[in-house]
């Protein structure tokens, strides 16, 4: 073989975009650590020195490396770094829906305080799928991510509890912590750490402001019947009835998805049916906006002849007409407590990993005393 064929061969194997031929399949490959090495002239060793930054080499060497690492577009094994401890695991959330106003204030959360520790954060849905929220986790940890943020209403049944324990145990195993955001604690002292807000002081502070202002039937819009949030506002509502000596009236509590459309169709089809009301508690501030809508439909008057309450305090709440009269949840803070938690547990005394968080009523024009 010639020279200039030895030549050929080379250059074939080697192409000017930093990638490598594949063989007979023509492929191209990304660059290693050792195509810098070669085209730097240095050993494998000094290349990983010199991206690290943590041993002392010589200005020109470092300056042959880069030069190299440039022309090859040589992209650092970060899943190799992770593994070794050199960059910090990234921070995932996993939600049902990304969609959902208040869900989206608990990322925003959990993106400000991650960014502000230096790490990534990861925004996984999963749709109401356990089988993908199983495998999402599964992922989040082959990835060593520093926490997995669980987020949103769950039936907490001896399923659940079952899967958040290997959850938890699988995570902690990997250096991760597993986050249960919105979610009651778990039995059996397992390796979690709790975020919550006071739902059912929440639900209690709704009701009592209408019970206080002369309503005595007020339609209560729950969740789905053993959803965790559902249970506790209805509780709420229940407690807030028992304090004022009011009869709970099984026909009043209607439960339902949390949701626009659901709000409208329950309202609807109780001023259908004659059911006699003087105020809503919708569940949630899109359920008060859809049971509006019926109200509206029906020629009646917000709050002149029904007061409506939400809960959630959403952004457009403020703005509606008349503007939503609704409990504040604070999600933003819930996203950041979050992470803060996860990755401050070395700094705090053991046992300290659950927290609940005060929720608000903020009263505006959409309800009012009874005549």
């Amino acid at each position: 073989m010639t020279d200039q064929e030895t030549g050929a061969r080379a250059t074939s194997r080697r192409t000017g975009n930093g990638r490598r031929r594949g063989g007979s399949a023509g492929q191209d490959k990304p660059s290693t650590i050792r195509d810098v090495a070669a085209k730097a002239g240095v050993s494998v060793a000094t290349v990983s020195r010199t991206l690290a930054g943590n041993y002392p080499v010589s200005e020109e060497t470092r300056a042959r490396v880069m030069a190299a690492v440039t022309s090859l577009h040589y992209v650092v094994n970060v899943h190799a770094k992770a593994l070794s401890g050199q960059v910090a695991g990234p921070i995932a959330l996993v939600i049902q829906d990304i969609t959902g106003p208040s869900l989206a204030h608990v990322a925003a959360g959990v993106e400000q305080e991650a960014a502000a520790r230096g790490r990534l954060s990861l925004v996984c849905a999963t749709h109401g799928d356990t089988r993908r929220e199983d495998n999402l986790v599964q992922l989040m940890r082959e990835q060593h991510a520093a926490a997995v943020v669980l987020v949103g209403g769950i039936l907490p049944d001896d399923a659940y509890h079952r899967r958040m324990a290997q959850y938890a145990t699988a995570l902690d195993a990997a250096g991760s912590r597993l986050v249960l955001c919105g979610r009651p604690p778990l039995p059996g002292g397992l390796p979690v750490t709790v975020v919550e807000y006071d739902n059912k002081g929440g639900a209690f502070q709704a009701a009592d402001h209408l019970l206080t202002a002369g309503h005595r039937r007020i339609l209560f819009l729950g969740g789905e019947a053993q959803q965790s949030s559902s249970e506790e506002r209805r509780a709420g509502y229940q407690q807030a009835l028992r304090a004022h000596g009011v009869p709970y009236a099984e026909e009043l509590d209607l439960a339902g998805l949390y949701t626009r459309v659901s709000g409208y169709q329950r309202t609807r089809d109780a001023l259908r049916s004659g059911l006699e009301f003087t105020a809503v508690f919708a569940g949630t501030d899109m359920v008060a906006v859809g049971a509006l809508a019926a109200l509206r439909e029906a020629g009646l008057d917000v709050p002149g002849d029904v007061s409506v309450v939400g809960f959630d305090d959403v952004p457009f709440a403020a703005d509606l007409s008349p503007s939503l009269t609704t409990v504040r949840v604070p999600y933003e803070e819930l996203g950041v407590t979050a992470v803060r938690l996860a990755l401050g547990r070395s700094e705090r005394l053991a046992g300290d990993d659950h927290v609940v968080l005060s929720t608000q009523l903020v009263i505006r024009h959409s309800t009012r005393p009874t005549p």
